[in-house]
């Protein structure tokens, strides 16, 4: 998931050099030479838990360390775990005064206690994160003093900070006057620049409409903010105005949400442009400022998987609570964390409770199908298919992946009726779907029926895609099983070149080869094919034909062979 709440992506590179992002360079005059090689793999690895365990080892032989003070409070607030910095953060701001990693864990524990006069007095002594983030965070604290002047002033004097940061001020002083319930001077500030269509700013423009009883407008902001097909938050938002009801202000709530809209929306910009790593502390800070906040959650998960964090990313997408309307794709994302550490029945299960929790939800009974598919269990999964359709009936031309899907699991399972209706279905809601056409005709040729309709499904779905070695390879095979060897060998070889390490395909030009007479060549591919780790049954079946020959292999399946055999 990629957010873009409050910078544009052609700030990314002033960002860079105004935050001076970049991780420490741990230093080797440790006495616990062991755990500081440790801390630094670890941090190679982004094993946050390991980078705190061993960096926290080696502060024992070496308390006043700022690369090892760095090295805990970073991994801890990578984790999220923001009440083991207070100390080691203290310890780092004495030593150095300016250090960011001190700044981000000391503001951000008097910010989330509301300390905002120890906010301020931090940043009047020289703590900094940031130009732009201490300013506003220096203004909202005064948003929290009740001091709306001395606020104001701050948010305007951003307005010069050129380099992309124009809109960043005038944004947040529109959230700071919204939030006092100025709206006619929050619209203005916010138009008075040209802010950039970011869905937080069509969010706050929408609410502030309502709040002025101009539900219209808002409506139109939206659908034109968001196409036709929003997420839940939004279609909840559209039927809330569309009922002519107010909409309450709630993009920020208090002086502390604006603080944390202001990390996120840092966050947010330098997704994709620095290290996520990087990038995770200021979204895990908004995260801390605001722990309700859905799409705070969210991105730190994304930003955690990105960085093989499955576990943490499980945790964080937790933390959305069930009656949220991101709850469902929070469940799909935490499913997802769960396959890639390699959890398959836990994936299993909370796939299997969103559809009991949400049982109105097609994408959760999709997502448990797709995975029963994965792990072959294709009735299971036809299943769960199946309970998709019946939420989109009639089908829509958008449907026929859901019946190409099921036929593919009715197909494995060896319900051929089943799964030929589908296919069909499938390609009158999608005509000339490549893929479809592709699997439909490649299905024929293996069960040798329907062969001429079969060539003109793969022939017209080569023509679609050209360049796809799938395709390639089925319009070659076909060939190859009609007994057209010679026509089959320039295909399937352009289907090799496009796929030069699958096993399938090495085998099928290897038969190919075979067939017209180059039985060299053939076993220069059965081997290669072999070293790309076939299916068992083919290994064994590429290692018989590597001892005896594609013929004689074929007659002992009872086929007959491509040339006659010699008995000699």
């Amino acid at each position: 998931m990629t957010h873009r709440a409050g910078f544009s992506l052609s700030a990314l590179t002033a960002i860079g050099l105004i935050l001076g992002a970049g991780f420490f360079t741990p230093s080797p005059v440790l006495a616990d030479a062991g755990a500081y090689l440790a801390a630094r793999q670890a941090t190679m690895d982004r094993s946050f838990r390991d980078l705190v365990s061993y960096a926290t080892r080696s502060l024992a032989s070496d308390p006043q360390n700022p690369v090892l003070l760095e090295s805990v409070i970073s991994g801890q607030i990578s984790m999220g775990n923001f009440d083991q910095i207070k100390g080691y953060a203290s310890v780092l701001r004495d030593l150095e005064p300016g250090n960011q990693i001190a700044a981000m864990g000391n503001l951000t524990l008097m910010a989330r206690d509301e300390d905002y006069d120890g906010v301020i007095a931090a940043l009047d002594e020289g703590q900094s994160i940031s130009t732009v983030v201490d300013g506003m965070v220096h203004a909202w604290a005064f948003v929290g003093k009740g001091d709306m002047s001395s606020a104001l002033t701050l948010f305007d004097s951003t307005v010069d900070a050129g380099q992309g940061f124009e809109f960043f001020g005038p944004y947040n002083k529109a959230l700071a006057l919204a939030l006092v319930g100025d709206y006619e001077g929050a619209l203005d500030t916010l138009t008075s620049v040209g802010q950039p269509a970011t869905r937080s700013s069509a969010i706050a423009q929408a609410q502030m409409l309502s709040q002025l009883e101009r539900n219209d407008e808002a409506l139109t902001l939206i659908n034109d903010s968001f196409g036709a097909t929003p997420d839940a938050e939004i279609e909840a938002l559209k039927a809330t105005l569309s009922a002519g009801e107010s909409v309450p202000f709630t993009v920020v709530r208090s002086a502390r949400d604006g603080m944390a809209d202001v990390f996120f929306a840092v966050a947010s910009a330098l997704d994709g442009g620095l290290d996520d790593g990087y990038t995770l502390l200021y979204a895990r800070i908004a995260q801390a400022l605001r722990p309700d906040e859905a799409n705070y959650a969210l991105f730190s998960a994304a930003l955690l998987e990105r960085l093989d964090n499955y576990d943490l990313a499980t945790t964080a997408f937790d933390a959305i609570a069930v009656d949220d309307p991101a709850y469902p794709m929070a469940t799909l994302g935490r499913a997802e964390a769960l396959r890639a550490a390699g959890k398959d029945d836990a994936e299993l299960e909370v796939l299997r409770q969103l559809t009991k929790s949400h049982p109105e939800l097609d994408d959760g009974h999709i997502a448990l199908g797709d995975a029963l598919r994965r792990h072959e269990r294709y009735a299971e999964a036809a299943e769960a298919y199946t309970a998709a359709i019946d939420l989109n009936q009639p089908p829509s031309r958008a449907q026929w992946p859901l019946y190409f899907t099921r036929g593919i699991a009715y197909e494995r399972e060896g319900v051929w009726d089943k799964a030929e209706a589908d296919l069909r279905q499938a390609l009158a809601l999608e005509p000339d779907q490549p893929q479809v056409l592709n699997y439909l005709g490649y299905s024929f040729l293996e069960m040798k029926t329907n062969l001429d309709e079969a060539m003109g499904m793969i022939r017209k779905a080569s023509a679609a895609r050209p360049n796809d070695g799938y395709i390639t390879d089925s319009l070659a095979w076909g060939l190859y099983l009609l007994g057209r060897y010679d026509e089959a060998v320039k295909p399937m070889e352009r289907a090799a070149a496009l796929m030069p390490v699958d096993a399938v395909v090495n085998d099928h030009l290897g038969d190919v080869y075979w067939a017209v007479g180059r039985e060299r060549e053939a076993r220069f591919q059965w081997e290669r094919a072999l070293s790309f780790d076939p299916e068992d049954d083919e290994a064994n079946r590429i290692r018989r034909k590597l001892e005896v020959g594609l013929d004689r292999v074929l007659v002992e399946e009872g086929l007959a062979p491509t040339r006659p055999l010699d008995d000699g």
